[in-house]
């Protein structure tokens, strides 16, 4: 029997998939429409694109995030092998240039024996191959019919929150600093202060703020650990001072103090001056 498997989508689970297989001696037939198709979400060409934050969560093995990806690191996965070669400063987190990462995860697949890559979008299930399905939430119509046919579900859910993209340049370093949380790691964050005054100023104009109208895919189900700032500041005038804007843990160089509220901020390039 000729070993052979179908993955549809070359996302972090598609990508992964295909490569553990070919590994394995199973020819893969890899379908990916991004070439010629592009979903809302996605703007690259290059698989294992990173569409919101580059982080890909606690590298530490004092906690389950970090000793997963150490077990991950054990039994050879190709996302981690890359990511750990596109690490960006990030204290204790692993974070990754979210290009090159994306850019290698491509090459490799593209070059990997037994992965036969087809750009083009997948419509069809067969009943009699065995296939992957990691074409993620933004779907393309047409499969996510076949989908529905035999899950009975009516919708998939994009779980995530776009992550705002700045310069260096525009940054006021006169006031901000660099830090780590809990004096972790080499202090590769920065931190942008906030006082009480400031702080609300904020509060007030965000949450009266004009908003973007929503896709298709991202009406109001929302995910608590990715939630939109607007969402999480309408929860409470003092609730993003104990999430995204926390303080804790960092001491301002200037006042010696802890501020009212910080944005903390971590490069997502490499050699570049980009901070998210």
């Amino acid at each position: 029997m000729k070993k052979e498997v179908i993955v549809v989508g070359a996302g972090l689970a598609g990508s992964e998939a295909a490569y553990q297989l070919a590994k394995r001696g199973i020819k893969v037939k890899l379908y990916e429409m991004k070439a010629k198709k592009k979903t809302p979400a996605h703007s690259k060409d290059y698989y294992s694109e990173l569409v919101c934050s580059n982080s890909l969560g606690s590298d530490s093995l004092e906690n389950a995030s970090g000793l997963m990806k150490e077990e991950l690191r054990i039994l050879g996965s190709l996302l981690i092998d890359v990511a750990d070669r596109n690490r960006v400063p990030a204290g204790q987190a692993l974070a990754v240039d979210r290009d090159g990462f994306s850019k290698e995860v491509t090459n490799i697949l593209k070059n990997t024996k037994n992965i036969e890559i087809i750009e083009e979008e997948f419509t069809e299930i067969p009943n009699d191959k065995i296939v992957i399905i990691a074409s993620g939430p933004l779907t393309s119509d047409k499969l996510f019919e076949k989908i529905s046919e035999i899950t009975g579900e009516e919708s998939l859910y994009f779980y995530d929150a776009a992550a705002p993209i700045v310069t260096f340049e525009s940054i006021d370093m006169n006031k901000a600093y660099f830090q780590s949380r809990y004096g972790k790691g080499d202090g590769e964050y920065i931190n942008c202060p906030m006082n009480k005054e400031e702080y609300y100023n904020f509060y007030n104009e965000l949450i009266k703020a004009e908003r973007a109208e929503l896709e298709n895919f991202e009406k109001e189900k929302l995910f608590d650990a990715c939630m939109p700032i607007e969402k999480i500041a309408m929860s409470g005038e003092k609730t993003m001072t104990f999430g995204p804007l926390k303080p804790k843990g960092l001491i301002n160089p200037r006042t010696e103090k802890m501020d009212y509220a910080v944005v903390q901020l971590r490069q997502m390039i490499k050699k570049e001056n980009y901070i998210i």
